[in-house]
């Protein structure tokens, strides 16, 4: 039944992170084929933006060591959008040489993962950035600015607010067109979302560019999405399935199931352009490849229905 609710967005758009954030976190190395195939079946579902891959050196990351193969072979998605995260110019050059129009890089909130992430500090890996998003930006390319570890550090603990927003809005001041903010290790709480959508809100940085990238750890990605939503966020990142993790934090569980996010804003009215149906098939379908069940709640439910 769809009861909406006050203070809601008409519309959300779903950053569909899966075929990036989440097969990079496998243990195993995901055929090419197989990962074409999952971006056109969830292009198919009707999601708008897929996070295609990321252009980073095999030796970090060599789930992904395919991305000069992949990239070519999804052509045929029509309109979707295909960010693919870039980690310095090396990264810009290849995606750019293979026509990538949406690019991100990915910066760290703390100085322990920004060490253990990038092996730089944080302004050094600002620095890093500058330089990618002013030529990706005169290419005419849109620059997504990740920022990891906004709300709790597995090394620091909690992280101060005014310590993210200076981050933040130091990556947003380098010209990205937006900006994801990354609950790494799942620990943060509604109240805590509230607070630091307003004080980046206080420094300039407008909600309309910013998006929220949850893991559910202690069970809190929806309740923190409802509050970012509230808050008037549009932009929502999650994972088919609820794939995915991150390599370089161990206490990262799985993000924010794209299925249990549609199963909400279904409820709420709140329009996303998505199938469920055919994104729950998906996501079964892709669970098979990994040979083991989907953590997606909403998929156990309605597979288990079928």
């Amino acid at each position: 039944m769809t009861v909406p609710a006050p203070g809601l967005p008409a519309r959300v758009r779903i950053h569909e992170v899966g075929a990036r954030d989440g097969l990079q976190n496998e243990k195993t190395v995901v055929p090419t084929v197989v990962k074409a195939e999952f971006v056109r079946r969830l292009a198919a579902a009707g999601l708008s933006t897929i996070e295609a891959t990321s252009f980073v050196h095999p030796k970090w990351v060599p789930q992904l060591a395919d991305a000069e193969q992949l990239f070519p072979m999804l052509g045929d998605v029509g309109e979707v959008a295909l960010p693919v995260l870039v980690p310095n110019e090396r990264g810009l050059d290849r995606a750019l040489a293979l026509g990538a129009r949406r690019i991100a890089v990915f910066g760290s909130a703390t100085e322990t993962f920004a060490a253990r992430n990038l092996n730089r500090t944080v302004d050094e890996s600002l620095a890093m950035f500058e330089p990618v998003v002013a030529r990706a930006k005169d290419a005419g390319v849109h620059v997504r600015g990740y920022l990891s570890m906004c709300f709790g550090d597995p090394w620091e603990g909690a992280v101060p607010v005014t310590q993210v927003v200076r981050v933040a809005k130091a990556l947003m001041d380098l010209g990205c067109d937006e900006l994801s903010l990354g609950d790494t290790i799942g620990v943060a709480t509604p109240g805590h979302v509230r607070e630091l959508l307003s004080a980046l809100n206080r420094e300039g940085v407008h909600t309309g560019t910013i998006g929220v990238h949850f893991h559910d750890t202690y069970g809190q990605a929806l309740s923190n999405t409802l509050a970012a939503l509230q808050h008037g966020v549009t932009t929502v990142d999650a994972s088919a399935g609820g794939l995915g993790g991150c390599p370089y934090a161990r206490s990262a569980t799985g993000n924010l199931a794209t299925e249990d996010l549609v199963w909400m804003l279904d409820g709420l009215g709140v329009a996303t352009g998505v199938d469920l149906g055919a994104l729950t098939a998906t996501s079964v379908w892709m669970a098979e490849q990994l040979g083991r069940p989907s953590p997606s709640r909403t998929v156990r439910a309605l597979s288990h229905k079928e």
